[in-house]
């Protein structure tokens, strides 16, 4: 049996928020209630206070008290007073509690039920009393002569039960107030509800926990690095994406141009255009980077983008391209060899056997001087192979590649692979400059090595790049090639500047009277 639905994020609110407002509203309407009542029994307090202070002080009643029997008298100022006000009694009495007036006949004459301690003390008293009429709300106030002695006491008073009718009289505009607000409330609430459905797609919380869960496994475990961008601002990104990117820990929501990319990979980010397979240097990486809109229902929420680490994958391409150039200048040697071969038997058929032993010996000496000139001044073998592998080609596409004369050392702590790159990318491009110039065409390689670490030059009789500023040569995607890379051009350079960062090293560019790259990189430098 599947598990109950509880209904889904939305509707669970919704029902919550209304429960909530509910109790709200009836807490509200009861604290109003007894507020409402308190400030009526202060209004009352202070009405009957100041009737009693006011009739204490009427002469009319002083001139009754004058007479033998002030009880008629005294009526006659009570009745019209307690009519015209609304209280529930007045009472006059005498020091010794006897009532002068009372609401009820039966009862004049009779003594007084209260307090009249702090009245016969000179002071108005206000209190809550259980009288003869029910509970009620009174004051009581001294009358005195005209010497200030204390002849009579006046008592005015407000039953409880009509400060409550009052009240009764009020609660139809609380209710119509609690209903209002209730309707406001319920309404508002439904809108937060439809407005949350929509968001959550009417998701379960066990759903959306489910989804959260997946979503967090996957960021974490998927190898390549993912970010996800907004209006040019960094949203979220993978724990690979933090190590490729090398991201400050509150990388979320800031700019992704103020997050120290290389220009090139921040414009991509932030211009949020489509990528596919763009390589792009990051720190001491090469990452291949791919980028596509993030579309809802034709709504646009921004980019996402992929990086994918290909240095080592790099590294043994250039490694292979050095291996399969030289097996190619191997194969172009054997072939040259062969028609050699051939043109001396056919001399030696012809019976000039002379002349076909100075020639072989002619083309295994010039061989055979270029291993060795290589050899005896490069010792480590990797370069040592690259350079001759180099020369070959150069032969077979017209260009003279030449040792210089003061080139001796080896690796010096450098790793192979590195030199290789360093190396290999700058023959390279120094060969299609020569090609791309007049004849003779040439390309000159040393390598010095001294106590300070390793010194590579390598200079091209070609024309020169077409650009005035020499840091953008080492660029990614800077090129002057067209065509015939899988991945676009301009990426040696790219990857010879990676290798000299790591390294520590630098790099010149003379352009005076040729082109020449000078790298320096420093003996056991540590790798950055």
């Amino acid at each position: 049996m599947g598990r109950p639905r509880r209904g889904s994020v939305a509707r669970q609110i919704l029902t919550l928020q209304a429960c909530v407002v509910a109790v709200l509203l009836l807490l509200g309407a009861a604290l109003i209630y007894l507020e409402a009542r308190r400030g009526a029994e202060t209004k009352a307090t202070a009405e009957v206070r100041d009737l009693a202070v006011a009739l204490a002080a009427l002469p009319e009643v002083r001139e009754a008290l004058e007479a033998d029997d002030p009880g008629p008298a005294l009526r006659g100022v009570a009745d019209p007073v307690r009519a015209a006000t609304g209280v529930d009694f007045v009472v006059f009495m005498d020091t010794d509690r006897t009532r002068y007036t009372h609401p009820n006949p039966a009862v004049i004459g009779e003594d007084y039920i209260g307090t009249i301690a702090p009245a016969l003390a000179g002071a108005t008293y206000t209190e809550i009393y259980t009288g003869t009429l029910g509970p009620s709300v009174r004051a009581v106030a001294p009358i005195e002569d005209a010497n200030g002695a204390i002849t009579a006491l006046v008592a005015v008073g407000i039953l409880q039960e009509n400060i409550g009718d009052e009240l009764e009289r009020r609660l139809p505009r609380f209710a119509a107030l609690a209903s209002l607000l209730l309707a406001i409330s319920a309404a508002g609430t439904w809108a937060i509800g439809r407005r949350l459905h929509r968001q959550t797609h009417g998701l379960e919380p066990a759903d959306l926990t489910r989804m959260y869960e997946h979503h967090d496994a996957i960021l974490h475990s998927v190898r390549e690095g993912l970010v996800v961008i907004d209006n040019a601002r960094l949203v979220l990104a993978n724990d690979e994406a933090v190590r490729l990117l090398d991201l400050p820990s509150d990388y979320e929501g800031r700019p992704v141009r103020r997050l120290g990319l290389k220009e090139t990979l921040a414009d991509l980010l932030a211009s949020g255009r489509d990528a596919e397979d763009e390589l792009h240097v990051v720190g001491d990486r090469l990452c291949v980077v791919n980028q596509r809109p993030a579309l809802k229902e034709g709504r646009r929420l921004g980019t996402v983008a992929t990086l994918r680490d290909e240095s080592e994958l790099r590294a043994l391409s250039g490694e292979l391209d050095s291996v399969r150039g030289f097996a190619e200048a191997l194969r172009a040697q054997a072939h040259e060899s062969a028609n050699r071969l051939h043109a001396m038997v056919t001399m030696i058929e012809l019976g000039r056997g002379e002349e076909a032993v100075e020639f072989a010996t002619g083309e295994l000496a010039s061989s055979q001087e270029l291993v060795d000139r290589i050899m005896a001044r490069v010792t480590e073998p990797a370069l040592a192979a690259l350079l001759l592998g180099k020369a070959y080609q150069g032969r077979e596409r017209g260009i003279d590649l030449v040792i210089a004369d003061e080139t001796a050392g080896s690796a010096a702590g450098i790793e192979p692979s590195d030199l290789i790159t360093v190396a290999g990318n700058l023959i390279d491009n120094a060969m299609d400059a020569a090609l791309a110039g007049e004849p003779p065409r040439r390309v000159e390689v040393s390598l010095v090595e001294d106590e300070a670490g390793l010194t590579l030059r390598v200079a091209d009789s070609g024309p020169g790049p077409a650009t005035d500023r020499p840091a953008d040569l080492f660029e990614r995607g800077w090129s002057t090639k067209t065509g015939g890379a899988l991945h676009g051009r301009g990426l040696g350079l790219a990857l010879v500047r990676q290798v000299i960062d790591r390294y520590g090293g630098t790099v010149a560019v003379d352009r005076v009277p040729r082109t020449e790259f000078t790298v320096r990189l420093p003996r056991g430098g540590a790798v950055r």
